[in-house]
């Protein structure tokens, strides 16, 4: 495993890429020199968790369509991600499937006219549950970063919730903000 850390940005993840392009992490990476992955874990439709409800503005236990991806960086786990859709978004998409979606989701999404226009993160730290810890190859005692990204369109209506958990040792978060 490279003992660098892995600067990480929004913006890439969050923005349609164009016609023809691979997804977001696989070319942040290779601009880097690395190499960027993912596995996609498992999707479809589950009760809604209560964090993600209240985000979404729906019921607790409502059903969301979920995508659990492991991003690897250079084969190594880097991150796993839950990324949560409104029913009425993804059903019956290729968000509610295992295939690997050409362009990332967000491409897709802006296709089914769905645009993020507005993006809301919240960052916290802690330790690992059991499920993290082993997918993500930890110690026990190794802390992880959660983001929580909350994307809404121009109505500000919630299109997509992600929850990423990443070793906080090997990561780097990084905010640009343009003012005026």
């Amino acid at each position: 495993m490279s003992a660098s850390k892995w600067i990480s940005t929004s913006m890439p993840y969050v923005t349609p890429r164009e016609r023809g392009q691979g997804d977001a992490w696989s070319a942040d990476a290779a601009a880097q020199g690395r190499r960027g992955s993912q596995r996609i874990i498992r999707a479809g439709e589950v009760p809604t968790p209560a964090e993600v409800a209240s985000l979404l503005g729906i019921i607790d236990a409502e059903p969301v369509v979920v995508r659990r991806r492991l991003i690897l960086l250079d084969d190594e786990p880097n991150e796993l991600t839950d990324t949560y859709y409104p029913v009425g978004i993804a059903r019956g998409t290729p968000l509610a499937g295992t295939a690997k979606i050409r362009g990332g989701a967000v491409t897709l999404l802006a296709e089914l006219g769905h645009v993020g226009a507005l993006i809301r993160e919240d960052v916290t730290a802690g330790l690992p549950g059991e499920e993290e810890r082993e997918t993500l190859r930890l110690a026990p005692t190794e802390p992880v970063l959660r983001l929580t990204r909350l994307t809404l369109d121009r109505d500000d209506r919630p299109i997509q919730v992600d929850r990423m958990v990443m070793p906080a040792q090997r990561q780097q978060l990084r905010y640009e903000m343009r003012i005026g």
